[in-house]
């Protein structure tokens, strides 16, 4: 249950901020390969394009990540018994 849960919090951070990175990256984009902006041609390509692949392949490593730290939760302490049990 943990390793869901984790990995659902994984999928969610991952997505935010990859849509963040995409969205920069979007701007970067069409500032050095100087996209028209003829009727928002420019705003639809960042938020059409590269803010849902961000979100997509942020989504998929976080979740990715999280599930794996859960996973492997002998070698990182996230969660741990008492000394004295």
């Amino acid at each position: 249950m943990k390793v869901v849960l984790l990995a659902m919090l994984g999928l969610f951070l991952g997505a935010l901020g990859g849509a963040a990175l995409g969205i920069g990256a979007g701007l970067a984009w069409v500032e050095i390969a100087q996209t028209t902006s003829f009727e928002g041609y420019s705003g639809m390509l960042v938020f059409f394009t590269f803010m849902p692949l961000g979100a997509v392949i942020g989504g998929i490593g976080g979740a990715v990540l999280f599930a794996l730290l859960a996973l492997r939760d002998d070698a990182i302490a996230i969660e741990r018994e008492p000394a004295g049990k």
